[in-house]
């Protein structure tokens, strides 16, 4: 089916889209241009909707506001915003009154002409996702990158080419409900996550799950050899699966041994490059470039995988060097909304950090991370709901001794100007929050980029 096919189909039949955000705007646009009648569900009143209101209202779409937008829904298909539950009691109802409960990305696996590579993970997936398609690009690929980063993609699927490549980030809110699954997947690590969303940690690692789950004999999955629930659905692959690890020689994968990145395959080896070729620096990087290099051995040449290895420079949000004042540099590492994923910041520095932290709680443990501020913090200075939890990890953790300072900063701005206060020449700031941005910003980039704003307005 294309995507002209899709829409038709949707010609006959009652619309709602749950959820007016930045998937499912384009979607409620297409729909509406197409004569098929909408009614756009959302929360937020019309004044918070601002312009985007008045837009979808001139091409006649309905809508749905306030508290209970999502109670009694007459229509017979649903798009679910990303991070909306599928079991929220309003589209459960809906359900069962008949309704197909849907969303744009499943829409546009249905209508993709040209091959998918998609990318899940609990740590690395923006990078690894962002490296696998600078990696195609380079290649001579038309790529169209989207999913969790880069844009909505079903508008466009129409003016895709069968030869093209679509790589896609996938978070587990997309992939819950998913029923279809990437001809290339890939899965750079599983740790408890977003339990703040998710019933519990099995349902979130199954929607994990969800990207491989429904391939084919010439599907191929690529998996973390050192992760234990990544490494435990190997024997689940209806497909080829290749994997990669810092610890051992797989079978059939990338592997790191010595400072050398290895391709392994059938009983023989080729070396790929050293490690220390990688231009953006930490341990979780070489794991996420042997993710990238394992997914597309088949497609992109070694010397175009080194020479993207040395020359990018990595993604925005992602221990983005902002600027270097006085001698002190600032990194923005805002899209660490996870303690896993400020661990792996933190190793990235050769000496101890100054470290803003803090956002909104995801219901996961801070235990893991106290011990890791301990041995990488000089100063660490914590705002938001999830302060005090920081603290008291660092606190109780073994070996703490009074250091690293603690200083608890309600206001953002006045965190990042503690932090300069805090600084000497030589020293390194970064905002690594291990926590969502929601209790103060829309998402992880806007939180970011207000850090950058206040870093270079700095004197």
């Amino acid at each position: 089916m294309n995507l002209n096919e899709y829409i038709a189909s949707l010609k006959d039949k009652r619309i709602a889209v749950a959820g007016i955000g930045i998937s499912n705007t384009p979607l409620i646009r297409l729909l509406a241009e197409n004569g098929i009648g909408v009614t756009a569900c959302d929360r937020r009143s019309p004044e918070a909707l601002g312009d985007v209101y008045g837009e979808l209202a001139a091409l006649g779409v309905q809508f749905k506001l306030g508290d209970g937008y999502l109670d009694g829904l007459e229509a017979d298909v649903v798009f679910r915003t990303p991070g909306l539950h599928p079991e929220t009691p309003g589209l459960l109802e809906a359900v069962r009154n008949g309704a197909v409960l849907t969303s744009e990305m499943e829409a546009f696996f249905e209508v993709c002409p040209c091959r998918i590579a998609a990318v899940t993970g609990s740590d690395g997936k923006t990078t690894t996702t962002t490296v696998i398609a600078e990696l195609l690009k380079t290649a001579g690929y038309t790529v169209h990158t989207g999913g969790n980063i880069g844009r909505p993609l079903l508008c466009e699927a129409g003016s895709m080419k069968p030869e093209d490549v679509a790589v896609l980030e996938l978070s587990s809110f997309q992939l819950m409900t998913m029923r279809r699954s990437a001809e290339i997947a890939v899965v750079t690590n599983v740790g408890p996550n977003h339990l703040d969303i998710h019933k519990n940690l099995e349902e979130y690692v199954d929607a994990k799950r969800n990207v491989f789950r429904y391939q084919g004999p010439d599907g191929l999955v690529v998996l973390n050899l050192d992760n234990e629930l990544t490494r435990s659905f190997i024997p689940e692959a209806k497909g080829r699966v290749r994997t990669f690890s810092r610890r051992e020689r797989p079978e059939d994968g990338v592997y790191l041994e010595d400072g050398v990145i290895w391709d392994a395959r059938g009983g023989c080896r080729e070396r790929i490059m050293d490690a220390s070729e990688i231009f953006i620096p930490g341990v979780h990087n070489i794991e996420n470039y042997m993710a990238a290099f394992a997914a597309v051995r088949d497609l992109v040449p070694r010397e175009v995988c080194r020479r993207v290895a040395a020359e990018f420079t990595g993604v925005e949000h992602r221990i983005e060097l902002v600027r270097t004042l006085r001698g002190v540099k600032y990194y923005n590492d805002s899209i660490a909304s996870s303690p896993s994923r400020t661990i792996a910041g933190l190793r990235c520095f050769d000496k101890k950090v100054i470290l803003i932290a803090g956002g909104k709680d995801k219901g996961v443990s801070f235990d893991e991370l106290g011990p890791e501020i301990v041995e990488h913090v000089k100063t660490l200075v914590l705002t938001g709901y999830t302060a005090e939890k920081i603290r008291d990890a660092v606190l109780k953790a073994p070996g703490y001794a009074g250091q690293p300072e603690i200083l608890m900063v309600e206001d953002f701005r006045d965190a990042v100007i503690t932090a300069q206060r805090a600084a000497e020449e030589g020293d390194t700031v970064i905002l690594s929050p291990a926590s969502t941005s929601f209790d103060r910003f829309k998402n992880f980039e806007e939180r970011g980029n207000v850090f950058k704003k206040i870093v270079n307005e700095l004197e």
